[in-house]
Parts: structure tokens; sequence; C-alpha cells
């Protein structure tokens, strides 16, 4: 791939359209990520699961499509977003499936511990709600609580409210509908999380908290607007069989960027990980209209809790990208620059500032056209910049103490 915008260290395929992080797991000491992908153009239709997989989060392999969508069947409109769960040993894809009408249900798909090649359950465990009035439920996410197995989906509630649905599912081909977890007209999230739809919710434990991760879809003027997404913190209760009940008692963006949506949380060996999906913001111009691809999902970032916040970190494996020192007149294509607290560094491309003038970062990684920032306070913010062939990107400010790595793998 020799266009200089395209985000080669990350892991997509060098043509075709990316959008939501799907099925992020691991299996057998493998990472696999999964993502809507349309494999035939750069454009959101035909959506099927792309995959890739990596030993050690940093070099990834493009694998086989794993999932397409299937003539006359539940997904033969597209296989939407989802989850891999370990059903008694079985790496399971459970995810929403549309049919030619775009009616949701959703589905399950089994593999072997490749993880490569699924097999599909029929018929679909669970449909539309028992509540006719709420609309656009997807994107099922299954955690554990106190023995039991769970799951929530998005959706959207009669007067523009998004929330998340409940469901039990201990015997992962029979689902219940439980009800309401949450809803996005709690006094608490007005702020924060309005939204008609709330997409790809994500709940996990971090430390001693529950996190709750949605995704906001909101009616703009006639259309749609993905308008970001919010981080809810609470605590989930609840005892022996009884349901659990999700109380938030704090909120906040997840990313300040204007490129970040739909990510995918991953519970594993005490940590949180979590992917997102970068979308092009170049709308109309040349490149957009001669490349090849669209979208591109973000390096690992690990979560945590600190003083009642939800704040993101770049995976620790992250500084095995790093290939030894970049000159800073003449930044490669792919760096990371390290800022000690109080330093005041600005990036720009061809001058055109990347992030707003003041803002603490403290870790920034550029691959092509992706900018991720880390901020001293936790806070991220993703954003998109595009090199061409004769494009310079540029530190400015103090820069004594700023570490500036050329990455590669």
């Amino acid at each position: 791939m020799t266009d200089p915008a395209f985000p080669a260290l990350h892991g997509r395929p060098p043509t075709g359209w990316i959008n939501d992080p799907n099925g992020c797991s691991r299996v057998d000491g493998t990472w696999h990520v999964y993502y809507q992908h349309n494999p035939g153009a750069p454009v959101h239709t035909d959506i099927h699961w792309g995959h890739m997989s990596s030993p050690d989060l940093l070099r990834w392999t493009t694998e086989p499509i794993a999932l397409a969508p299937r003539p006359d069947g539940p997904d033969a409109g597209g296989c939407w977003s989802g989850c891999l769960v370990d059903d008694d040993g079985v790496p399971t894809a459970v995810y929403t499936g549309v049919d030619d009408d775009r009616r949701p249900s959703t589905v399950l798909a089994r593999t072997d511990r490749e993880a490569r090649v699924f097999t599909r359950d029929e018929p679909p465990v669970a449909g539309l709600p028992r509540d006719p009035a709420i609309t656009d439920v997807r994107d099922p996410f299954v955690f554990s609580f106190r023995g039991h197995r769970w799951a929530v989906q998005g959706a959207g509630a009669p007067g523009g409210v998004g929330e998340v649905l409940l469901y039990s599912c201990d015997d992962l081909t029979s689902w219940h509908e439980i009800g309401t977890l949450l809803r996005s007209d709690h006094a608490l999230l007005a702020d924060v999380a309005a939204a008609e739809i709330w997409e790809c919710p994500s709940l996990v434990q971090v430390g001693d908290d529950w996190v709750l991760v949605v995704s906001l879809w909101r009616h703009v003027d006639g259309t749609h607007q993905l308008y970001g997404v919010s981080w809810i913190l609470g605590d989930l209760t609840g005892d022996g069989d009884a349901p659990p009940s999700f109380s938030p008692r704090a909120a906040g963006r997840l990313d300040a960027g204007d490129a970040f949506y739909a990510p995918q949380a991953l519970a594993i060996d005490g940590r949180v990980l979590l992917w997102g999906w970068s979308w092009e913001t170049d709308h109309g111009s040349e490149r957009l209209a001669a490349a090849p691809w669209q979208g591109v999902l973000t390096y690992p970032r690990e979560l945590d809790v600190v003083e009642n916040r939800v704040v993101s970190h770049p995976a620790a494996e992250l500084t095995g990208l790093r290939a030894g020192s970049a000159d800073p007149d003449r930044l490669p294509n792919a760096f990371e620059v390290v800022i000690p607290e109080g330093g005041t560094v600005a990036l720009t491309l061809d001058g055109t500032a990347c992030w707003p003038q003041g803002l603490a970062a403290s870790r920034v990684f550029v691959d092509g056209s992706l900018v991720e920032v880390f901020l001293h306070d936790g806070t991220t913010l993703t954003t998109r910049a595009y090199p061409t062939s004769g494009s310079r990107w540029q530190l400015t400010g103090d820069l004594s103490g700023v570490q500036i790595h050329a990455l590669g793998v």
C-alpha cells in the first residue's frame, strides 16, 4: 500500500470498508479481532465479519472472511455487530443478523480453537423484543455475573430514548428477555449520553466497578448522526438467580475526538482492553473518492477507573512497536511522541494543527492518517489527518524531554 494516509500498522486489509470491532477475544494465546467489513468496496453495504489475528497485539495478520451474509437467511442483509463467547470451550460468535427487510435477530456461529471457520446455528436465538414500540435492537454483548451468563443489546425506545436491554442466556441457545437495564433519559445522563438509539453496548467490570460503554445514535434534521461514545460508571447488583440491576453514579465522554465510535471492550486477565472504529473525516475529498479503503480500528487501549472517572491508556504492549528514535524534522509515516507532564507540544500536518491549542498530551500515536492522542488526565482524542507524498508532520513547542519513536513491526 503506497497511500501515505493508509494506517499500515493497524491490521486492516488493503481494500474495502471497515466499521465496528466485533468478537474481540483471545483463544489459546492468539488475539482475535473481527470487524464489520465490506470486502468488495469501500462503502457501508454487504457487511461481513472481517478478521485479523495477532500473537502479541503488535503484529496483525489479515485472516479470511469469518462470516458472510447468507441468501434467504436471517443475516441475508448483513452480519452486523456482536461478540465472541467461550461456550463450554467452543468459541461462539453472537451477533446481529439482519434479513433482506432489515429485521434483526441474534444469531450464533461456532468455530474451533483456530477461530477462523464458523458454522451457524439455526434458528436465531432471539428476535425483536416483546414491546413492539422498541426498535433498532442490535449489537449483543455477553457477560458473566454471579455465576450466570447475561447479555445486553442496544435499542431505541419510544419518545426518542436510547436504552440497553437485558437478557438471561445461561444456555446460549435459549435467551430470555428481562427488560430494560438503563435508559438515556436517566437524570445523570442527559448531558453526556442523550441519544435516540444506544448502540454497541459493552458492560465490563473494571476493578470493583462496572462500566457500561454506549455509542450515541441521534436523529438530526431527518437523518442520523453518530455522536460519539459515553462511559457510564456504576454498580451492578443482584442476589442469587435474580437479574442484575445497574445503578449509575458518574458518566462522561469516552473520547474527545471527531473520529471514534462503536468500541468493544474485552475483560481479560484482570484488565479491560478496548478497540474502537475510526471513520474517515475527509468527506468529499479527491483522496476519499479514489481510495480503495475506508475505516480503521484503533490500537488497543486499556480502561481504568480513577477518582470516579473512566480513563484510557495505551495498551502496555504498544511499546513493542518502537523501532528507534525519529528525527523531529523528518517524521516517518508511523511514529509515537511521549511528552512529559507540563510539556506544551503541538503536532501539525502541513501547518494544520491536529488537536486544539493547549491540550496537555502525554502520548501521541500517528499511523498514516490516524492520530490517537492520550492526555495526562486519562482522556483520549482520536482524529484523522491525511498526509500526501509531499506532506510534512511537524512538532512545535518545547521539545526538551520529549521522546519521538519511529514505529514498526
